[in-house]
Order: structure tokens, then C-alpha cells, then sequence
């Protein structure tokens, strides 16, 4: 018989070789189908999940309340659109910078999650015989690199800097505005514009985006006749600009 030390080993290298090891892409569902989308005379096709993947992070897969209301407002007011070089964040599967394709001549789809960035990319293939510029970057909030490797290839800035249902976390908020106030500031006063679709979630992020758009300077109006009900939320466009 083995010592009492050994039978602990031996008990100890059972329990481990019971422990399953998951792969990360467990908890990554690819599920993909091509959806078809109308926005007034609008129809646009892209990939996306049907339903929630089980990471919190990978939210920016499926097509949330905002960018249905963001591409509701575009499609009425596509003027603002004609000609323009747009920026958007947290483009997730770009629903709303494909739309924007349609009239752009130039379209940066941006997110910070890798698996996100597939399927955009995908997207993006999807649409490559668009009148517009389509492509595809990294962009984490407050993160000075991947912003400096946007502005140092387009360094002439952008007209538009759109963002659709993008505020979940309220300490992501200061840095989505700081990144929003360095793309206002490569243009003179009134040349570029951010156009927020908010949804109301929590009253404490409604006041989170009002301080700090006022913290950074920036004048933040309500879009008359925006203000509206989607996905049982509430729901308004703001335009925040640099005075």
C-alpha cells in the first residue's frame, strides 16, 4: 500500500483530470444570418445574431434600439448625409454606417472588440460595391494610439462623428467624450458635428452624458421631434458640437 502522501497525489491528479478546460470560443456564438433591414426607401442586408451572445462584451453582434432609431432619423434627413466623411462609434455589426454608405463618401466603422471587428469586416465585404470609402478600425475609447492610427491616416478629420446606443457603462462615458471632443477639435468650430442616438436606460447614465458633455464644452441640443419610444425605452437624438 502507498503512503498517505501518495494517495493525496494520486486523489489531487483525479480532481484535475476532471476539470474541463473551456476554449474561449465557447462563449462566442457566430451564428450569423443575413437580415434584411427598411429605412424609409432604405434597404439594407448584413449579417448578425438573432439573439444575445453569452459575453456582455460582445454585445455590438446583434442590432440594438438606437441604430434603429439613429437609421430611422438618417434616412429621413439623408441631406446631412450627401457627400460627408462620417465616423461612427461603436459601429458593431454597422447597420448604421452601411445605411450611411448609401450617401457618404467616406465611412469609418470603428469598435474595440476583435470578434466584433470579423463580422463588421464581414459586413463591410458585404457592401464593398458602395459609391463610398468603407473601412474598418480598432477604436477603445481613450485610447490614444488607436485614435492617433485613425487621425494620422484621415488628418484632415471628419464631418460627422455618429454614435448609436453606444452608452451602457457610465465610467466609459468621460472617455467615449474625451475621444468625441479630440475628433470635434480637427475642425474649425461648426464643420463636424457627433450625433447621439440615446437610449434611456438608467437615470444616473442620462446625467453621466449631460455632465459630460458640459465638463468638455460642448453645446448639446435635443433634436425636436426625436424623442420617441424604441424597444419600450425611451429614446432621443442629440447633436453635440464644439462652440
Amino acid at each position: 500500500m502507498g503512503s498517505e502522501s501518495e494517495k493525496r497525489r494520486e486523489a489531487k491528479e483525479e480532481e484535475e483530470d476532471e476539470i474541463v478546460c473551456l476554449d474561449e470560443s465557447f462563449f462566442i456564438n457566430d451564428d450569423y444570418q443575413l437580415t434584411t433591414f427598411t429605412f424609409g426607401s432604405n434597404v439594407l442586408e448584413l449579417y448578425c445574431l438573432q439573439s444575445a451572445s453569452t459575453d456582455f462584451d460582445l454585445t455590438g453582434q446583434l442590432v440594438w434600439p438606437g441604430a434603429m432609431l439613429m437609421n430611422g432619423y438618417l434616412s429621413e434627413n439623408a441631406e446631412i448625409l450627401k457627400g460627408c466623411s462620417v465616423l461612427e462609434f461603436g459601429s458593431g455589426v454597422g447597420i448604421t454606417g452601411v445605411l450611411c454608405s448609401k450617401f457618404c463618401r467616406k465611412v469609418v466603422f470603428t469598435d474595440h472588440n476583435d470578434e466584433v471587428l470579423k463580422i463588421l469586416k464581414k459586413n463591410i465585404d458585404l457592401h464593398e460595391h458602395s459609391r463610398a470609402e468603407l473601412e474598418a478600425a480598432k477604436l477603445e475609447w481613450g485610447n490614444s494610439d488607436h485614435l492617433g492610427e485613425i487621425l494620422q491616416k484621415h488628418n484632415d478629420g471628419f464631418d460627422l462623428i455618429l454614435g448609436a446606443d453606444i452608452c451602457f457603462q457610465q465610467s466609459s462615458v468621460p472617455l467615449l467624450f474625451d475621444s468625441v471632443e479630440q475628433l470635434l477639435r480637427m475642425r474649425e468650430p461648426g464643420k463636424c458635428k457627433f450625433i447621439l442616438a440615446y437610449v434611456s436606460r438608467a437615470r444616473q447614465m442620462d446625467s453621466a452624458i449631460l455632465r459630460e458633455g458640459a465638463e468638455h464644452g460642448m453645446l448639446m441640443s435635443e433634436v425636436s421631434g426625436t424623442r420617441c419610444t424604441v424597444g419600450n425605452l425611451e429614446g432621443l437624438i442629440y447633436e453635440i458640437t464644439l462652440p
